[in-house]
């Protein structure tokens, strides 16, 4: 029985993997195309690649579930078309063996997700951006495409540029009295986090006051701020692209501003029940494959998997929007798709 599991596992996880490379290959081709039209100053195609490359691990944590899906029944399927699933069964391998075989290899896929999703793709995707909005120039206010604003009391901030280790290039702030004059405009080609305080270098300032314009630069100078690395950390990436430990903290701190934050809620409980997703889209190709699937070919089997995934990305992405709108929880938004498929998957498998 070892030896049937390390077959089942072998096959199980490379079909899954030559998936997943397979769609982040189109995906990686389709994002540089995009990106051609974006090149200019020292963004060139070389920096193009790089950015497409550094935005591939949050791509493989996106699409490890409809990759497991369709690996998962490309692999059953060659065994199935084999006959080796019907050996195996005459042998005595039970059902529930055989579903434990597939799922020790998905386990494995799941855990460097997780891992992939937490620690690799968030700096990844930040540090891409960054490079990218460098490349395509920061001396200039408000230059940047997805710079960050903030907004702290009267004084509004814009960033063209955060990189991870708590760097800011292109910092541009305009600060406004009670009844919404605009005081001083400055502009700061880059500035290092000290830990008390941010420390600006080559900067420009506008001062607005009693009704004079005065401008005056400076080589550096300390600027004491509550704005940290960590708040900007968040701040700059999406809700979605961001780990699930920053998504609890951030998410809790707008709850005791009494500010919004479903958001970032739906993006936490997407990541906290994407293991649970993959294996329940796992037990959908089991059943398949040990029911109504198990004569037809290859390609018709890889045709319902891509169906079936889109139909449960596309169920999540309007449930969870819905649960913003409508005031329910968001984990019920993300738990409902994933329910069914485990219900759909356990009865199917019952029945073969």
């Amino acid at each position: 029985m070892t030896k049937l599991k390390r077959y089942i596992g072998h096959t199980i996880a490379a079909a899954v993997a030559t998936v997943l490379l397979v769609i982040l290959s189109l995906d990686a081709i389709s994002d540089l195309v995009d990106q051609l039209s974006n090149l200019s100053g020292d963004y060139t195609f070389s920096e193009a690649i790089i950015f497409v490359l550094l935005y591939i691990p949050s791509s493989a944590y996106d699409y490890l579930p409809l990759s497991a899906l369709v690996g998962c029944l490309i692999g059953l399927g060659v065994l199935a078309s084999s006959s080796e699933l019907v050996v195996m069964r005459a042998a005595g391998v039970s059902v529930l063996q055989l579903v434990w075989a597939v799922m020790r290899p998905v386990c494995v896929f799941i855990g460097v997700g997780v891992l992939v999703g937490e620690y690799v793709a968030p700096y990844s995707d930040q540090y891409a951006d960054s490079r990218r909005a460098l490349a395509k120039g920061h001396d200039r206010a408000l230059q940047a495409e997805r710079g960050v604003w903030n907004r702290e009391g009267n004084e509004y901030m814009h960033f063209n540029a955060v990189l991870p280790n708590g760097k800011l290039y292109g910092i541009t702030r305009y600060i406004f009295d009670e009844k919404g004059q605009l005081l001083e405009a400055s502009f700061v080609d880059s500035a290092i986090y000290q830990g008390e305080f941010w420390f600006e270098q080559d900067g420009e300032v506008t001062s607005f006051e009693d009704g004079r314009i005065e401008k005056f630069g400076f080589a550096t100078r300390e600027w004491r701020t509550e704005v940290s690395p960590d708040l900007l950390n968040v701040l700059v990436l999406d809700a979605d692209e961001l780990p699930m430990k920053r998504l609890y903290d951030y998410s809790t701190y707008l709850d005791k501003q009494g500010l919004d934050s479903s958001e970032y809620k739906l993006a936490f409980w997407h990541k906290a029940f994407q293991p649970l997703a993959v294996a329940s889209l796992v037990m959908i190709a089991i059943s398949f494959i040990l029911g109504p699937l198990r004569q037809t070919t290859m390609g018709f089997r890889v045709f319902i998997g891509v169906i079936v995934g889109l139909v449960f990305q596309t169920s999540q992405k309007m449930l969870g929007p819905a649960s913003i709108i409508m005031g329910f929880s968001p984990m019920f938004a993300v738990l409902i798709p994933i329910v069914v498929c485990l219900v759909l998957g356990v009865f199917l498998i019952r029945r073969a």
